[in-house]
């Protein structure tokens, strides 16, 4: 278990790749009443 277990978190970083043991982190989208308010403000 190492580098090159692909189920482990440190094999998934060593394959640059994610899953359930490496989750990417989630963008927030905006909604549409905050992508109208952005828009007003310029």
């Amino acid at each position: 278990m190492g580098k090159g277990d692909i189920k482990t978190r440190r094999g998934k970083i060593a394959n640059r790749s994610h899953g359930a043991r490496r989750p990417r982190k989630i963008k927030k989208r905006l909604t549409v009443e905050e992508k109208i308010a952005v828009t007003k403000k310029k």
